[in-house]
């Protein structure tokens, strides 16, 4: 199994928006960076991912999903209505892919970005690096391990 974490504006689409989907589940679609999108193609079912609330007052874990259908293309990518509407992207020849996740739980507090960077055992996480601005990276199980263990205090 792979641990993730994902990035999303809780404005747009938070923790809560995704448990009160039908089934919890709710495909992860308009990611527009290449590595981000290589990430994803690179999960698997049944890996584990934290949701991560973004640009917003106070950036942080706020629960873990599920990735429970593995990459496809992202249809956004060619809906003209789409704001993720990206003209080099076709059905026949996509170019974006998207994952399914489901919820699995909100953490019991929000773990804050601030006590993220605190915390020795995260000094090489992905996403404190410096300049970093991916919204889907991995997490090693140490990470993991790490962030759960601060859930807790």
């Amino acid at each position: 199994m792979q641990y993730w974490l994902m990035k999303s504006e809780p404005d747009v689409f938070s923790i809560d928006d995704l448990k009160a989907r039908p089934g919890k589940t709710e495909h992860w679609d308009g990611v527009r960076n290449f590595q981000a999108r290589n990430f994803m193609q690179a999960m698997r079912r049944g890996d584990l991912a934290f949701f991560y609330h973004s640009s917003c007052p106070e950036p942080g874990v706020a629960g873990v999903v599920e990735i429970v259908r593995e990459a496809y293309p992202d249809f956004s990518a060619w809906d003209p209505k789409s704001a993720y509407r990206d003209a080099r992207s076709r059905p026949d020849k996509p170019v974006w892919y998207m994952v399914d996740v489901r919820y699995k739980r909100k953490l019991k507090r929000l773990v804050p970005l601030a006590e993220l960077r605190e915390n020795r055992a995260l000094a090489r996480m992905r996403l404190l690096a410096r300049g970093n601005r991916l919204s889907i990276m991995p997490v090693t199980p140490e990470e993991w391990k790490a962030i759960l263990e601060m859930e807790l205090s």
